[in-house]
């Protein structure tokens, strides 16, 4: 039987992260669109930081919600894509490189700034944690140590979920930002080749992540985790 205390209190470290890292990323694929032509995301409202349009109630509540309450020991989701024209970027072989990357970039800046304040709480805490040990410390510090305490655990939820996005979006099918990059660098008829499998992207990585050797991804998941988590 679930552990629902344990589940609400994994909800509340997580819930905040994981709702950062997709909107951020879905934002900075609208917002690198509209700066290269396509308004489309910019029209319906999607190049913002508020959460609530860009939620997938699979992707964002139930998938994540699930991978708690089962304790599979890591959290993914995702969001509503952001619709992009690409006919209409100025330019049509390099922009969707950078409307792609957009979002693994952001991804990627968000884990290190959440790495470097990850690193500074654990400073504090261990400087807090030697005071008590040399003659106890005061009810406001043992207050502060709590809240830094839930908040290095809230940043280290935050590396690893973004970190995981970037590093899954960039393996090299589309419609994976990593597939879309790769349809803009390769020769035309590779290209060709590889942006004909779009349709059926999902069902293949899906099947490589369960059976086949891109299960690689999580090596590379936990040692960039570790790097910013100074591990």
């Amino acid at each position: 039987m679930p552990d629902i205390a344990n589940f609400l209190s994994k909800v509340s470290v997580s819930a905040i992260p994981v709702i950062l890292a997709i909107t951020f990323h879905e934002a900075a694929h609208g917002y690198v669109a509209s700066k290269k032509g396509d308004p489309t995301a910019m029209m319906l409202g999607r190049v913002t930081l508020n959460p609530i349009p860009h939620i997938d109630l699979i992707g964002t509540i139930l998938l994540p919600g699930i991978m708690l309450l089962m304790g599979t020991g890591i959290v993914f989701g995702w969001a509503k894509p952001v619709p992009v024209n690409f006919r209409l970027l100025r330019d049509q072989k390099r922009d969707p490189i950078y409307v792609s990357a957009a979002g693994v970039v952001t991804n990627l800046g968000l884990a290190a700034v959440s790495g470097i304040v990850y690193r500074l709480l654990i400073a504090f805490l261990t400087n807090v944690q030697a005071e008590a040990m040399a003659g106890g410390v005061p009810a406001s510090s043992e207050m502060m140590f709590r809240g830094a305490l839930f908040l290095a655990s809230m940043c280290k939820v935050s590396v690893g979920i973004n970190v995981l996005l970037a590093v899954f979006n960039m393996i090299p099918i589309p419609p994976l930002d990593g597939g879309r990059i790769a349809v803009g660098l390769l020769p035309p008829r590779a290209s060709m080749a590889l942006a004909s499998v779009e349709r059926y992207g999902m069902l293949i990585v899906l099947v490589l992540l369960m059976f086949g050797p891109l299960g690689i991804i999580w090596h590379f998941v936990q040692a960039i985790t570790s790097f910013f988590l100074g591990g």
